[in-house]
């Protein structure tokens, strides 16, 4: 919601009038100078939407805000150019609506379409969020990275690296909404303030490694030419995309980094394929390399990379992986009921790369159980299960 400045006005004003953390007003306005805000300037408020309202006949400032359940401080302080003691009818008012509901409230068939609207819709409303794009799929879909917070602590999550694993992205972006919810409404999360946990941590979420993949699954082969050639016959002309783990081009994202890759390579399909072939050499499809080259940068503290199915938490790679791994995944097992497995016989995945060049904590979460893509019917006890893990990622 956006407010022009008066004079008088300051960020510290607004977060009492509107119960906004000042500092998620500062973060939210980063082209303004927190403690000489002029007049004229326009700020974001977070966490409110505006509405207009025309007055009618018996209507006062105080009968709307008692009909709207607005504080009514909020509603004078958004109609300062009005005498509350002479409305006219027809005028129409600004009425603050603070967002108390998910705005990510669609997760069947969630494809990079419902993801991109929602990533929208959320800096809308939460100008503090962030939002960038770490590089591009092979059809030049832009792959998006939301960061939140301000902390030391850097903890990475990702989703939909395998294409029929697709339920994992609105997993992660209804956490994000929770997260974003409980801050703007003074919540709690599992019992636990958000707040502090802004301050102390920066979330990195890449919540749809593998865009045309998950397209393909839930959509079918593109109309774009060669690619829709080239899937249905690596598909053997199949029109059900159900089976497709890999990207666009039959590589699968997760076989994709020099973590043992020669050991996969030796073992796995010679030719591109829907699942486990994993590239003539490590890091050749532009997906895996964005996610390679984000790593790099941000050198985040741990990762976790969520998958499905299997209800299995994997957090070891060559006995490389530091001795806090061990107590992490334990916390993950006890919130989840998820069995942690240290070691699986499984090589060149992105917690393997970074357990192998960081040595710091790495998490593989396979979330539900049965057969990909995994019916909507568990997308509320997964999620449910996934909370505590994501949780206590940023918190320990």
């Amino acid at each position: 919601m956006e407010i022009v400045v008066r004079q008088g006005d300051t960020l510290w004003s607004y977060s009492q009038i509107f119960q906004i953390p000042l500092i998620l007003l500062i973060h939210s306005n980063p082209n303004l100078q927190p403690t000489n805000i002029r007049r004229g300037e326009q700020v974001q408020i977070p966490g409110f939407i505006a509405q207009g309202y025309t007055i009618n006949k018996g209507d006062t400032f105080w009968s709307i805000a008692s009909k709207r359940q607005v504080p009514i401080q909020q509603l004078l302080f958004m109609n300062r150019q009005l005498d509350p003691a002479h409305l006219t009818v027809g005028d129409v008012i600004q009425v603050p609506i603070r967002v108390t509901w998910r705005l990510v409230s669609e997760v069947n068939n969630y494809d990079y379409g419902r993801l991109t609207n929602d990533i929208r819709k959320l800096l809308a409303v939460y100008p503090f969020l962030n939002s960038n794009s770490i590089g591009n799929s092979v059809m030049g879909k832009s792959i998006p990275e939301i960061t939140l917070g301000i902390g030391e602590k850097k903890v990475h999550v990702n989703g939909s690296f395998h294409a029929n694993e697709w339920l994992t992205t609105p997993i992660l972006m209804l956490f994000l909404n929770d997260y974003l919810l409980s801050l703007t409404t003074h919540s709690q999360l599992r019992g636990l303030p958000m707040l502090s946990l802004y301050v102390s941590t920066q979330l990195s979420l890449v919540p749809m490694v593998n865009p045309d993949g998950v397209n393909l699954v839930i959509h079918g082969a593109p109309s774009e030419e060669p690619f829709r050639s080239h899937t249905l016959q690596l598909n053997n002309e199949d029109q059900r995309f159900s089976n497709w783990k890999a990207n666009i081009r039959g590589v699968d994202l997760n076989n994709q980094f020099p973590a043992k890759w020669e050991l996969e390579e030796a073992r796995k399909p010679k030719e591109p394929g829907p699942r486990d072939f994993p590239g003539a050499r490590p890091l050749t499809e532009p997906e895996a390399l964005a996610m390679a080259q984000l790593t790099r940068e941000r050198s985040f503290d741990r990762v976790l990379a969520f998958h499905s199915q299997g209800k299995e938490i994997y957090w070891g790679f060559e006995g490389l992986e530091p001795p806090v791994s061990d107590s992490i995944v334990n916390e993950f097992a006890r919130v989840s009921g998820y069995k942690a497995v240290r070691y699986v016989d499984s090589y060149a995945g992105y917690k393997d790369w970074f357990i192998q060049d960081w040595q710091r904590p790495g998490f593989t979460i396979e979330v539900g159980s049965g057969v990909n893509p995994l019916p909507l019917l568990q997308f509320n006890e997964i999620y449910a299960d996934n909370l505590g893990i994501l949780l206590a990622s940023l918190y320990m």
